[in-house]
């Protein structure tokens, strides 16, 4: 199963290089998609010096969000799966590997990568911690349904579902609004447990209380939809 890896990027000269490396570095039939988000540190010009068979680099002309990155990526994936890897180096590339082994061995058009399905999770601030908790559980209670963790970057989407998905949100709602209409089609998410290192607003976090409350409207808002 060939996998479409949609990278979205905004200022992460730090870890771009970095996070490129860990992806190819995975065995399996992949393309790597990268959306530059008008990225003003170095991350631009460095991405216009890459090339590859198997790399895609697109430039916004303005900054758009997470969301728009990723509706853009769409128009240009081949793989049976799409995955989103943040730049930020929270997440774990090789975890791929175990997403589609969940995904093949059980016919799945939909794997998540839950950073809670075990005890012991850590590299949460307490504020993410609860946040989390929150849009997790108002999502089941809304929809009945028993999943551990709703904001995880690492879902693993077949392309004819998260094609016609027809995506909205331009920043990090989308994660909640992949969530909602992948379940108001009533189709089984499937969750494994993943790693997770989570980096520090100081480091270049992103995602602000803001985005938190935005998501908390959507929940409700693609329900009632």
């Amino acid at each position: 199963m060939k996998l479409s890896v949609i990278v979205p990027v905004y200022n992460e000269i730090a870890s771009i290089e970095k996070i490129i490396k860990q992806i190819e570095d995975v065995k399996v039939d992949k393309e790597i998609i990268i959306v530059d988000d008008f990225s003003v540190d170095g991350t631009r010009e460095y991405l216009k010096s890459l090339k590859g068979d198997n790399l895609k680099i697109i430039f916004h002309e303005y900054n758009q969000g997470k969301g728009a990155c990723v509706r853009t990526a769409l128009n240009y994936v081949n793989g049976e799966y799409v995955i989103i890897q943040d730049a930020d180096l929270e997440y774990n590339p090789q975890e791929y590997k175990k997403l589609l082994e969940t995904a093949y061995k059980n016919n799945a058009r939909v794997v998540y990568g839950s950073r809670f399905f075990k005890k012991g999770f850590k590299n949460f601030s307490p504020l993410q911690y609860l946040a989390n908790r929150i849009l997790t559980f108002l999502t089941n209670l809304l929809y009945g349904t028993h999943l551990t963790d709703v904001e995880t970057c690492y879902k693993l989407i077949h392309r004819d579902l998260i094609k016609n998905l027809r995506i909205e949100s331009n920043r990090f709602d989308i994660e909640i609004e992949l969530t909602s209409k992948i379940l108001r089609r009533k189709i089984k998410i499937w969750e494994i447990p993943i790693e997770y290192q989570g980096r520090k607003y100081h480091k270049g976090k992103k995602i602000r209380t803001k985005d938190g409350l935005i998501s908390l409207f959507k929940i409700f808002l693609y329900r009632l939809r």
